[in-house]
């Protein structure tokens, strides 16, 4: 059974965000935040746990109210017409909100109703989401006996039961094995060509660099970059060169070495004994073999990469900023 989308497109910006702030007591969660997301668009809100992504998705589902700025879903305002953007999203958060009672096919079936489909439809739609997501076999039990991956595809599933034109995905793969996280990315690129709009917070960098268009990286409540993918990535330059020694005492060494190569400050990670630089174009890799081999750097492996989202984060990041200092013992 194919699951079957249809998804009602819109001209106007799906999701507004003007000048979003929300303090907790003294702690400011978000400060001006600002952006938008156009319809059949991804956006990929990164960030270190506490940087704000999920107050952000709290907000725009209304969860909660901004503490002050404005911020519409669907050409509805969060804070003045809550109920018309809860009749146009879909929400899967990082808690599992299925009931524990209710059959898997029972859960899908209830919250479809909830978004006032008929019962046959609820259950067509139901049968088709189990099937896709490999929970056929899983139709007819209690959703507190299935396993923690499983309850999970169930609670994405019902997020999508009502073909939501706005989705909205806080970490939604965790928990799940590789297998489950291609299906369900395949699912939501579905989703999306028919018109939805995603808004997906997650850990998985490589996630959001598949399936985002666009990548805001949030840092202490506030918007550290924002761009595409390509954007992002070619703001803190282009190849990387790792190179891994046999003893950490070798660590300083390498990147001294990579120090006369580099297109910025080299790091080390005593743990896995690997020295890595972001390397001006031109250069050759069999020159850094030559001067680690001069330098008399018995070096495991030296290889060249391609710089990465997991680079951006800890570049623009307060928290990569920290993980990229060189480690006491290797210093």
């Amino acid at each position: 059974m194919v699951y079957e989308q249809r998804i009602q497109r819109t001209n106007s910006a799906a999701i507004e965000v003007d000048g979003v702030s929300k303090r907790f007591a003294d702690l400011w969660a978000l400060r001006d935040v600002s952006f938008t997301v156009a319809p059949g668009k991804v956006l990929g809100l990164l960030g270190h746990n506490g940087a704000g992504k999920t107050t952000m998705v709290r907000i725009l589902t209304t969860s909660c109210a901004p503490s002050s700025g404005r911020a519409s879903v669907a050409g509805h305002d969060v804070v003045r017409e809550p109920a018309r953007v809860r009749e146009k999203i879909g929400v899967a958060a990082q808690a599992a909100t299925v009931d524990g009672l209710l059959s898997a096919h029972a859960n899908l079936v209830m919250i479809g109703r909830l978004y006032h489909l008929d019962k046959a439809e609820a259950r067509r739609r139901a049968d088709a989401l189990l099937e896709r997501l490999e929970l056929s076999d899983a139709r007819d039990r209690l959703a507190k006996q299935l396993s923690g991956g499983m309850r999970r595809r169930l609670d994405l599933a019902a997020s999508l039961i009502a073909r939501p034109p706005v989705l909205f995905l806080d970490e939604p793969t965790t928990g799940l094995d590789p297998h489950s996280r291609n299906e369900l990315w395949s699912l939501l690129r579905e989703h999306v060509r028919e018109g939805a709009t995603l808004v997906l917070t997650t850990q998985y960098l490589e996630e959001a660099d598949r399936l985002a268009d666009d990548v805001i990286v949030l840092d202490k409540g506030q918007i550290a970059a924002h761009g595409t993918p390509a954007q992002l990535k070619d703001r803190i330059g282009g190849e990387r060169v790792v190179v891994t020694v046999r003893d950490a005492r070798e660590l300083p060494a390498a990147r001294a070495v990579l120090q006369s190569f580099a297109d910025g400050e080299p790091t080390l990670d005593a743990e896995a004994l690997h020295a890595e630089a972001p390397i001006r174009s031109g250069t050759r890799l069999v020159e850094i073999v030559r001067a680690l081999d001069a330098a008399g750097i018995d070096a495991h492996d030296v290889s060249r990469r391609e710089v990465t989202l997991d680079d951006v984060f800890l570049a623009l990041t307060a928290s990569g900023r920290k993980a990229a200092q060189p480690p006491k013992d290797a210093a």
